[in-house]
């Protein structure tokens, strides 16, 4: 399990990658074929436009609220797998970083929603630094924008070092 220690914090409140507005959220879609997105928002967002993730890993709370029905409704109907995983703020379960790690190797369950009983917003890390090379991750960065992350070893690197200090 990784645990986020408060020394760190300020520094997960960067992003790795390219933080985009939503203009620049649908230029990268229509590039990238194999994207995973991180919250809700984000999540809501891709669906809405017929975008298609590999993987989508939720928590059904929008800036620490519930959010409208019909924002729920479309994310529950997606996938063809669901998974629940407890998974406290601050942390990455290992339970949580094994089911990431499977969506990747079996694609035959693909897409995948993961529904997190308690916080997803790490879930980025373990995504990014699991993910195949051509997978993109997208996640929000609440009052500033979507960050899009190309799962470059560059990239997973930089994850790696938040990681080994977690």
């Amino acid at each position: 399990m990784h645990v986020l220690p408060d020394d760190l914090k300020d520094t997960l409140k960067g992003y790795i990658g390219t933080l985009v507005d939503e203009p620049g959220l649908f230029q990268t879609l229509q590039k990238e074929h194999k994207i995973v997105t991180v919250g809700d928002k984000v999540t809501y967002t891709v669906l809405k436009h017929g975008f298609t993730p590999l993987l989508c890993i939720v928590d059904f709370i929008l800036e620490r609220k519930t959010y409208p029905e019909e924002m729920k409704t479309l994310i529950q109907r997606y996938g063809r797998t669901h998974l629940t995983i407890k998974n406290p703020p601050g942390t990455i379960t290992d339970e949580l970083w094994d089911a990431i790690k499977k969506v990747y190797q079996n694609p035959q369950d693909q897409p995948v929603r993961i529904e997190v009983d308690g916080e997803e917003d790490l879930a980025s890390l373990a995504a990014i630094y699991l993910a195949p090379r051509g997978v993109t991750v997208i996640y929000g960065l609440p009052n500033k924008g979507v960050v899009v992350v190309k799962a470059t070893e560059a990239h997973k690197q930089k994850v790696k070092e938040v990681l080994d200090k977690m």
